[in-house]
């Protein structure tokens, strides 16, 4: 991976500073007109006269009618909430009486000073203490904080109740019932009124259970008590928000709801959580918020939600209300894979993809009309998604991300890419995806110093800081930051219903002094360099992911020598470490040592003989995957093709045979978009695979849709070939024929399924054709029949092969009681199995 840095997104409080600002004007008229509360337009307010010769008379009558018709309309509104009666009856129509309006007591307590100042500094931690409504001596008060407002009536039923004005944006009213009563509120602005559930009427919409599990960090479904969750809740529909902020002294939410002014949407602390939560009624999918925190020193900081399922399209940074509305149609896909063997023990041949730029412009949608239909017919059994959550900037390819539960805004809605998921599950195809919990940018919009402080970063500046990516490393050792990262991984794979998980630089997770010099990092407890908090995390990640969703796998893209990357968490190493848990692991060095290989003109090739074999000194090691993957075709390391020596013809045949080499050695198969039909050109998301070379029209298609037709075939061979992929991980599954013909340039070598029924794999890396070349056979097998040969004309080769059976000789060669003698085509790799 190569990330790049992250320029910071913008700010919807800049988009919507037009609005506010008209909105704050509306409210400067309003304050003026609320010197003169009551207008001739209003009804009168015999209380609010204040008459001195009529004021206990009124007093006591406005009592004795507010309880009365306030018990009396209660009533009625719950037995209409019970639903129909078993009996009914017909009624004489009545005229509807225009509701009546009252008026609060103005002895009503007034919201404390201390908490008004607290709430308009959004600092408070209470605010459903002291707003809403609330028994009180003498009946029930009512106190509402909304900047801007004109007038502020209470509604009970046909009952209606003036607030008074106390300035500030405050209102409040003492109205003597016996209880609170349902009610809403109309809020009356400058050119409107709003009428709607009071936000401080609910109890909290987050469960003790939920909350419970937050604190222990083992909430496994994190994304559905955290983040914005429309609902219903005490029988009114709107958007629960939650967010963990514990170093906050306040959050308030803001959104496209209230004009980007939170002023009136308090959130409540709960507890010792470090959760704050607001239930906002009457708010619903596809509004724009962020969280407005008041950091401990005051000042404030606007932030997306870090649970956000939706996210505008960069380089917008608001975070969407989002619920999804997808209907699977992959059930048969998910119960194969949920039976099927494990993917060490399958076959597993993967085309990599970064979206956005396999076909520039695609949504996810189109890109399910073409990507599922293209995959399929090479052959391939997954493909892997360069990383889909969203992403401030574009060149990190999805390596510095920002909204970890949220797929890419830029290629359309989550729902979207549900059904671009469930396109290629139809089409029998897995799906991978690129998984970055090692870092993330420092935007500050996004998760650094989220609250004000050190959250989701390690406190210690030299474990907080990545070096080389100019990027903030996550805290393992917090609870609840481990519970947001193993809760995202299972997330993606319920939610989306995801194969798989390639974990990204785990190196960098796994060592304390990873791109550090001495003096730049501490020891652990123990005095090592071991990250023993990286440790826990990778292996409660994996653990748990295995434990909730059968059938997956996840994939380490680790480059070290960590002992038991793919050995289970509960087996201990010679290190004293438990494994950490993975499926599979990319094999690095494999890769580096293959394309080293390669790179070398034949006639050098026998000096560096070794590094084609060396893999197989340390292949049973882990579950491997070889990968060649978009690291290796950009910045300047040229194409696949490319690294090749040779003239174009050459260059060709030596990717040819490489791809064949590749799918017969031991381990799965990756490899990127573009090297399936031999783009010269290095990949570039900005335009993505070079598709014109396909182009009939050009004059070297036939060379690369020859290389395209060697992928298609080298995929159906292999599916079709239980012994290039039963025992990946079993060292009898493999025999050298011979690994030592380096002045031949020669390879070959025997793999068996789980019957013993072998395949006979050989490599010529030379230039030359090596007629009657004389190879070491097992005498069990009476006759070989080529299966592939990459020297094909149709691929572009010269057509040298061996189109009749091949019959062992008694003679013995390489150790073996009997030969067989092949033709063996220049730079080719050849497979044969029995006849």
């Amino acid at each position: 991976m190569t990330p790049r840095p992250t320029p910071s997104g913008s700010d919807p409080k800049k988009s919507a500073a037009k609005a506010a600002k008209s909105v704050k004007k509306a409210a400067e008229k309003a304050a003026e007109k609320a010197v003169t509360k009551k207008t001739a337009a209003k009804k009168p307010d015999p209380v609010a006269e204040k008459a001195p010769a009529k004021k206990a008379v009124a007093k006591k009558a406005a009592e004795q009618n507010a309880v009365s018709k306030a018990v009396t309309k209660k009533t009625a509104a719950k037995t209409a909430n019970k639903g129909p009666a078993k009996t009914k009856k017909v009624a004489t129509p009545v005229p509807a009486s225009p509701p009546e309006v009252l008026a609060a007591i103005p002895a009503s307590p007034e919201v404390p000073a201390a908490d008004r100042d607290r709430l308009l500094s959004g600092t408070h931690h209470d605010p459903h203490g002291v707003l809403g409504a609330h028994p009180v001596p003498g009946g029930v008060a009512f106190r509402v904080f909304r900047p801007y407002a004109r007038a502020v009536t209470v509604a009970a039923g046909d009952v209606r109740a003036d607030l008074h004005d106390d300035g500030d944006g405050f209102f409040t009213g003492l109205l003597a019932l016996r209880e609170v009563p349902p009610y809403r509120l109309l809020v009356a602005y400058e050119e409107t009124v709003q009428d709607t559930e009071d936000p401080y009427g609910f109890l909290p919409a987050l469960g003790d259970l939920d909350l419970h599990l937050i604190g222990e960090g083992r909430h496994e479904q994190l994304w559905t008590a955290l983040g914005a969750q429309p609902m219903t809740h005490q029988g009114a529909t709107g958007t629960r928000f939650t967010v963990w902020a514990p170093n906050a002294r306040g959050v308030r939410v803001a959104g496209t709801f209230n004009f980007w002014d939170g002023s009136a949407f308090a959130m409540r602390s709960l507890g010792s959580t470090g959760i704050w939560e607001l239930f906002v009624p009457g708010v619903g999918e596809g509004e724009l918020y962020k969280f407005e925190i008041t950091r401990p020193d005051g000042s404030k900081t606007l932030r997306a939600d870090p649970l956000a399922r939706r996210t505008e399209v960069p380089p917008s940074t608001s975070s969407i209300i989002h619920a999804s509305h997808h209907e699977w149609g992959d059930g048969e896909w998910l119960a194969r894979r949920a039976e099927g063997s494990p993917a060490h023990e399958a076959p597993f041949s993967v085309y990599e993809i970064h979206l956005p730029s396999w076909r520039p412009g695609l949504t996810y949608r189109q890109l399910a009309e073409q990507l599922p239909a293209y995959v399929k017919d090479l052959g391939f059994t997954h493909v892997e998604l360069m990383p889909v959550a969203e992403h401030p900037f574009g060149g990190s390819w999805g390596y510095q991300v920002t909204g970890f539960y949220a797929p890419t805004a830029r290629l359309g809605t989550p729902d979207d890419f549900k059904y671009l998921v469930d396109a290629l599950h139809q089409a029998g195809i897995g799906v991978l995806m690129d998984w970055v919990p090692a870092h993330f940018p420092r935007d500050d919009w996004a998760l650094a110093e989220f609250d004000g402080r050190t959250l989701y970063e390690h406190e210690d500046p030299l474990r907080a800081a990545h070096p080389d990516w100019g990027t903030l490393e996550f805290d393992y050792g917090r609870r609840e930051v481990r519970n947001f990262l193993v809760a995202n991984a299972i997330y993606w794979c319920e939610e989306f219903h995801i194969d798989g998980l390639r974990v990204d630089a785990v190196a960098s997770m796994l060592y304390l002094d990873y791109s550090r010099e001495p003096g730049q990092w501490v020891p652990n407890v123990h005095g090592g360099r071991e990250n023993l908090d990286a440790v826990d995390f990778l292996q409660e990640m994996n653990a748990t992911v295995y434990r909730r969703v059968p059938g997956v796998v996840t994939i380490a893209e680790e480059s070290t020598a960590w002992d038991g990357v793919t050995r289970a968490t509960h087996h201990m190493g010679p290190g004293g470490f438990g494994g950490l848990g993975f499926g599979l692991k990319w094999n690095m060095g494999w890769m580096h040592d293959s394309l080293d290989y390669m790179a070398h003109e034949p006639v050098h090739r026998k000096y560096h003989h070794h590094e084609m074999t060396f893999s197989m000194v340390y292949a049973y090691s882990e579950n491997y995957v070889l990968p060649i993957s978009h690291d290796e075709v950009v910045h300047g390391k040229r194409s696949l093709v490319s690294k090749m020596p040779g003239d174009w013809w050459q260059q060709r045949a030596n990717l040819r045979a490489y791809l064949a080499f590749m799918w017969a050695h031991p381990g799965k198969q990756l490899l990127f978009m573009g090297q399936e039909f031999a783009q010269g050109a290095e990949w570039s998301e900005a335009h993505g695979p070079d598709w014109w070379l396909l182009d009939p029209a050009y004059g070297a298609e036939a060379d690369h849709r020859g290389v395209r037709d060697l992928v298609r075939d080298l995929n159906i061979v292999y599916r079709h070939t239980p012994a290039l992929w039963q025992r990946d991980t079993d060292p009898s599954g493999f025999q050298w024929i011979v690994g030592d013909a380096s002045e031949d340039n020669v390879f070959a070598f025997l793999r068996y399924d789980a019957e013993g029924s072998p395949l006979l794999a050989v490599s010529n890396l030379s230039p030359v054709v090596r007629p009657n070349y004389r190879l070491g056979a097992p005498d069990d097998v009476p006759a070989w029949l080529e299966s592939l040969n990459t020297d094909l004309a149709k691929y572009g080769g010269g057509d040298v092969t061996n189109p009749d059976i091949v019959k062992p000789d008694p003679q013995a060669w390489h150790g073996r009681p009997a030969s067989i003698q092949l033709t063996l085509p220049p730079l080719a790799t050849v497979w044969l199995r029995p006849a």
